[in-house]
């Protein structure tokens, strides 16, 4: 009997300790779902999750109310409307762009309502001398969203590819163990390298390189923002599809159809 009752008592506490560790991720998409959810976030800017899955793209980086958050270049908040009220009870968000008009999207946020959006901190990316910064190895997860092409292009930077830089002042922000999100425009494989410097696409083998050698370590993909419709060799590169409609009313109803851009979901770790 005796004998029982312990057999008994230990797969109860087995039943219970992976009762907790099941319900961890279910916490977490909770609380990102009441975020996705919030009554504050832009009826244009919902419209889009569609195309953008927040919640399983938030979900699969692992962000979790109570972290230290940064969002590189937030550009209009569309991201930052999601992590402000995640974040606003506990945790701290940082908003890192081009200093200072780069930020000027996240303190409209912060005008409009400033009990939701208050709590965000500013900060310049990427940084330089007097100007202000996140603190090195103070990040639990820095996000970036559609970027690192942009870098790659040499945006803001007269045409100059600085990617190398970005990756290595991100990685200097993140504690040991910290994690690096980053959603982009895919690019082929197969195509011309030089396609990454016109065309708003960028491959996944160089992202991958540039994380790297940086000091990264590559964690995980994912599929969630794919888009199987995107061959991604339109006349006006990526801009060609929504949201952007380059080309205006020119084939626009196949350009609706096809959707917004295959883009690549990767996660890396800082060791």
């Amino acid at each position: 009997m005796r004998q029982t009752l312990t057999v008994l008592g230990l797969l109860t506490t087995a039943i219970a300790v992976a009762s907790v560790a099941a319900g961890e991720p279910r916490t977490q998409r909770h609380a990102i779902q009441d975020a996705v959810s919030a009554s504050t976030r832009t009826p244009a800017n919902i419209a889009r999750d569609k195309y953008r899955h927040p919640v399983e793209t938030l979900s699969f980086f692992g962000v979790k109310p109570g972290q230290t958050v940064v969002e590189i270049w937030p550009g209009g908040g569309w991201y930052t409307e999601i992590l402000a009220p995640l974040t606003a009870a506990k945790g701290t968000l940082y908003a890192a762009a081009p200093w200072p008009n780069g930020v000027k999207g996240v303190q409209a946020l912060q005008a409009k309502n400033p009990a939701v959006f208050g709590h965000v901190k500013l900060a310049a990316f990427p940084w330089a001398e007097g100007q202000p910064k996140v603190p090195d190895g103070s990040a639990d997860i820095v996000l970036t969203f559609r970027n690192v092409h942009n870098w790659r292009m040499g945006y803001q930077r007269n045409g100059q590819d600085y990617s190398a830089e970005a990756f290595a002042q991100m990685f200097a922000m993140l504690k040991p163990g910290g994690v690096l999100g980053i959603e982009d425009h895919r690019l082929p494989e197969s195509a011309s390298d030089e396609r990454e410097k016109n065309s708003g696409y960028i491959k996944v083998s160089t992202v991958r390189r540039l994380a790297e050698q940086a000091g990264f370590k590559f964690v995980a993909a994912s599929e969630v923002n794919a888009n199987a419709r995107d061959t991604a060799d339109w006349p006006q590169g990526v801009w060609t599809l929504p949201p952007s409609y380059t080309l205006k009313d020119v084939d626009r109803a196949k350009y609706a159809a096809i959707g917004e851009s295959d883009r690549m979901t990767l996660k890396f770790r800082k060791p």
